[in-house]
């Protein structure tokens, strides 16, 4: 009998002996052997490159919508990048460490099962929600093929550099390999800036009196927007973290567990080039480089994006979701939207609150992409602070007052939570 949500596995070619100790292995791992209808394939390899690369090709083509994994590849840096370059899930050596081809096995089935979600939506089947990984959202092969690697790669440690233009969606890259890892820690997001060198390396690696956010990060992922925009000091210490596993504050050297994901929209090999980068720490930071598709090569996603924003807004407002006219989703979906995903999200915030009943018209959505000035007395604007303090305020609501639960539902951690209020604090103060 079948374990109820085991992988199914079907494993092609190979000598006799090979496939059945290949079979064997999986079964180990708790997969289950099938003859038809596989979740994941095993194609066990041998023989020249040659002769690999046309088997992989072979089995690729007759075998475009299930995952494939080659076993038996060379540990060879070439191999492996060939291989995953023909368009195979992942590949492993042989034999292989039973933790490694277990969770193999379990992120091609995820996998598997989101491509079979996402085609039955193309082809008609109604479905409530948006195809998405986490919470990014798009179904367009730009997307999957984004979704495909982050499925690979997040339960890894490896550092991740994310390139993209701005407002393309790489935060939201990082919180969901965060999400699908193993990591037990805390989500730690900021922003690197620009001339305040010297008071960003105090909040990222802390002093003699609190710790920073690289500590608030132990064991977890701390994720560094616009890495390009520290100074030659906080990059020197930095690379030092990375090399040591620790961070020097108050006379001591603290070990610290975490995985760094960084971002930028910059070119960092020109950066280096030109000096204002050092290439040894670009080296440790691009590990993995993922590159964010800007909204323009993925516009077919745009009816589920305003779907989804749509409705995310009118919940943090506290409304019911109004519906959209076809003249409102028109103008929407040929909009082009230079400023990507931000653009999209912030444009529909302000359609919700403009809308005028449960329906929004091609009016509130021109008024949304009005520049704010254009925008009545009476209908003021509020800034995304305010917007973001009155969800808190629902939240902390909602669990009674409880931070700690309340930082689980927002998605971050305590300490950004009473970072947060702390912000708010001395904001309030410096404005009497």
């Amino acid at each position: 009998m079948q374990r109820s949500g085991a992988v199914r596995v079907l494993v092609l070619g190979g000598e006799w002996a090979w496939r059945d100790e290949v079979c064997r292995a999986a079964q180990a791992c708790g997969a289950v052997v099938v003859s038809h209808d596989p979740d994941v394939l095993l194609l066990p390899v041998r023989g020249s490159e040659e002769e690999r690369l046309r088997e992989v090709r072979r089995v690729i083509a007759e075998n475009p919508e299930r995952p494939v994994i080659v076993v038996g590849a060379r540990e060879e840096a070439r191999e492996p990048m060939l291989l995953l370059g023909e368009g195979i899930y992942d590949c492993l050596p042989w034999p292989a460490e039973a933790p490694r081809f277990s969770h193999a096995l379990r992120r091609a089935a995820e996998w598997r099962k989101l491509a079979v979600e996402n085609r039955t939506l193309k082809h008609g089947v109604q479905e409530r929600r948006p195809p998405r990984l986490g919470l990014m959202v798009g179904s367009s092969p730009a997307m999957m093929d984004l979704y495909r690697v982050i499925v690979q790669l997040a339960p890894t440690s490896a550092s991740v550099l994310i390139l993209g233009d701005e407002g393309a969606g790489k935060e939201l890259v990082a919180r969901t390999i965060h999400d699908r890892s193993e990591r037990v820690g805390a989500f730690v997001s900021a922003r690197c800036r620009r001339g305040g060198d010297a008071d960003f390396a105090r909040e990222l690696f802390g002093d003699d009196a609190r710790p920073g956010l690289i500590e608030d990060s132990h064991k977890g992922t701390l994720f560094l927007d616009d890495v390009d925009a520290l100074g030659p000091r906080g990059q020197a210490q930095l690379l030092r973290v990375i090399e040591e596993r620790a961070v020097r504050r108050g006379g001591l050297s603290r070990p610290v567990d975490l995985r760094l994901v960084t971002a930028t929209s910059t070119d960092l090999n020109a950066e280096s080039d030109e000096g204002r980068f050092r290439e040894d720490l670009l080296f440790r930071l691009q590990v993995v480089t993922l590159q964010v598709p800007p909204l323009s090569a993925r516009r077919e996603d745009l009816p589920a994006l305003i779907e989804h924003f749509t409705q995310h807004y009118a919940m943090i407002l506290g409304r019911p979701a109004p519906s959209l006219s076809p003249e409102a989703r028109d103008a929407l979906v040929r909009h082009p939207w230079p400023g990507n995903l931000r653009q999209l999200a912030q444009t529909l915030e302000r359609a919700v609150l403009l809308a005028r009943g449960d329906m929004i018209v091609r009016d509130d959505v021109e008024r949304a992409l009005a520049p704010r000035a254009n925008v009545s007395s009476a209908e003021p604007w509020r800034t995304l602070a305010e917007i973001e303090r009155e969800y808190i305020d629902r939240v902390l609501l909602h669990t009674n007052g409880n931070k700690t639960r309340a930082a689980e539902v927002l998605g971050i951690d305590r300490r950004t939570l009473s970072r947060l209020f702390a912000r708010e604090r001395v904001e309030g103060a410096a404005s009497h």
